[in-house]
Order: structure tokens, then C-alpha cells, then sequence
């Protein structure tokens, strides 16, 4: 526990690309708010395996995003149903649905439908907030946290040897 911790603020605490970790959080955010057994959630986890974003954030993020989405379960029902009963898609839908690997990802159903919407249009602004969070907290906040007395104090703990550890 203590090293996924090290690790989480060696990376925020690195000159690493902002975007990498943001990454991880947009894969996060999608395979965390769609159903866990989805299809395509095999997708997003082998391009997160196979493209350079950070893992620990990556899992990080996947908890906190599964677990908000218990919160955002009726706002999905609400808006898979609405885009599969728009009637200007019925043709698209029944030929997808006609279709074995449609029906195999599942897209069909209420549920599945609609985290798939929402989290698509969530990624991009969650991108940019990311981005814009990791810069600013490397700008501003890094040089103000170094000299506060709680700063002094963890640097005393366990927990920043590991950190330091890890640094070198």
C-alpha cells in the first residue's frame, strides 16, 4: 500500500508528460463506468497494457470510477434507453443487433449503452481537467506543500524513504 503510494506521487512529483497519466484516467474512466464483463473493456485494457500510460493511476482511477458508477447506474439506464429508442437510429440498431459481433458486445442493452455514452462523453473533459490538474499542482502547489509543517513531518515517516527509494 505504502509503495502504490510512493509511486502515485513519484509521478506527480516527476517531469513525466501530463498526458500519460491523463490517459490512464480516460481508460480508467471508461472501463470503470461501464459493466466490468463488457467486451469491450478487453480493448481498453490491452491498449492499456500496450500504450505508455501510467498503471498506477490507471488502477487507481479504475476503483474510484467503479465505484461511482453504482451512482451513475440510473443516469445510464436513462440515456441507453433514450439512444436506443431514438427513432431515427431503429435501422441502425436492428442491423447491428443482426449482426453476431454486435450482439456479442452487448450493445443492446440499456445499461451498456448508456455508460458507454456517458463515459465517451466524459473522457475528453476528464482529459483536459487531468491535464490541467497535474500541471497546476507542479506549477503552484509543489513548491507551497514542500514548506509546510506537514511536509516536514512525512518527510520523517516511512513513507518518504520509500518515495526517496523509489526516486533514485
Amino acid at each position: 500500500m505504502l509503495t502504490a503510494i510512493a509511486k502515485l506521487l513519484k509521478v506527480l512529483n516527476s517531469d513525466d508528460n501530463p498526458a500519460q497519466v491523463a490517459v490512464a484516467v480516460v481508460f480508467a474512466l471508461i472501463m470503470g463506468l461501464t459493466p466490468l464483463m463488457s467486451p469491450h473493456n478487453l480493448f481498453i485494457l490491452l491498449l492499456v497494457l500496450v500504450l505508455r500510460v501510467n498503471l498506477s493511476f490507471f488502477l487507481l482511477s479504475f476503483a474510484l470510477f467503479s465505484g461511482i458508477a453504482y451512482l451513475l447506474d440510473p443516469l445510464s439506464m436513462q440515456l441507453g434507453a433514450a439512444v436506443l429508442q431514438a427513432e431515427g437510429l431503429t435501422a441502425v440498431w436492428t442491423s447491428m443487433y443482426q449482426s453476431s459481433f454486435w450482439r456479442f458486445m452487448a450493445y443492446n442493452n440499456t445499461l451498456v449503452m448508456g455508460s458507454v455514452c456517458l463515459s465517451l462523453i466524459l473522457a475528453l473533459p476528464m482529459y483536459w481537467a487531468v491535464v490541467w490538474a497535474i500541471t497546476r499542482y507542479r506549477d503552484k502547489v509543489r513548491a507551497k506543500l514542500a514548506q509546510t509543517r506537514l511536509m516536514l513531518f512525512v518527510k520523517s515517516t516511512r513513507l518518504f524513504e520509500l518515495y526517496s527509494a523509489l526516486n533514485r
